[in-house]
């Protein structure tokens, strides 16, 4: 007899043995198969989001109208690598050290930027870029004076809603090391008229 035949015929007999079980008991046993799945997935999920995913919320109107104010975000970090147009939390110990920040990428290491305050236009390389993104154009100066060029390892962030966000235009957050970024924010998660990816 092959193996298969006679794993075959256990499975029967343990099918055989499941059905001979009083009802009550076969029941208890489903009940507890499946609390048993459920603390398993419970328990992977906890783990992703401890480890991999982060939910974090919306403090402000700097990021209007991409992220509203109180919108809850699904950040990670995991194999990520800051480009530019990234939407990122971040932390900055010059600025709040408890306080986490949400701005987008607009320039990364090695890159020159530069703003027109007068016609509201970003320079990158000198470079105009298109910001479909914003709620208006860049008039607010805070403390930049340029062109700058951002040291590697090093993004210059910015607010979508230009005037109304403090970023690395102010002296005291500067261009973010890499290494205080938290994630990138991937998708909103609520409220749920909100819900989807933020680009």
């Amino acid at each position: 007899m092959s193996q298969k035949e006679e794993t075959s015929k256990k499975k029967t007999k343990e099918e055989e043995e499941e059905e001979k079980l009083p009802p009550d008991v076969r029941a208890r046993r489903e009940t507890y198969d499946w609390i048993q799945s459920l603390m398993t997935a419970l328990i992977v999920c906890v783990c992703i989001f401890i480890f991999l995913i982060r939910v974090i919320d919306v403090n402000g109107s700097s990021m209007n109208p991409t992220l509203y104010n109180g919108d809850k975000m699904l950040v990670s970090d995991v194999l990520y690598k800051p480009k530019a147009g990234d939407v990122v939390v971040f932390k900055s110990d010059s600025y709040d050290p408890n306080k986490a920040l949400v701005k987008r990428i607009i320039a990364t290491g090695g890159q020159e930027i530069n703003i027109d305050f007068s016609t509201g236009t970003v320079y990158i390389d000198g470079e105009p870029i298109e910001e479909d993104y914003i709620a208006e154009l860049t008039t607010t100066k805070l403390d930049f004076i340029g062109p700058k060029t951002v040291p590697e390892g090093c993004v210059f962030v910015m607010g979508d809603n230009r005037n109304k966000s403090t970023d690395s235009r102010k002296s005291e957050i500067g261009m973010v090391d890499e290494r205080m970024i938290i994630g990138r924010v991937y998708c909103v998660i609520f409220p749920l008229e909100e819900l989807g990816i933020v680009k």
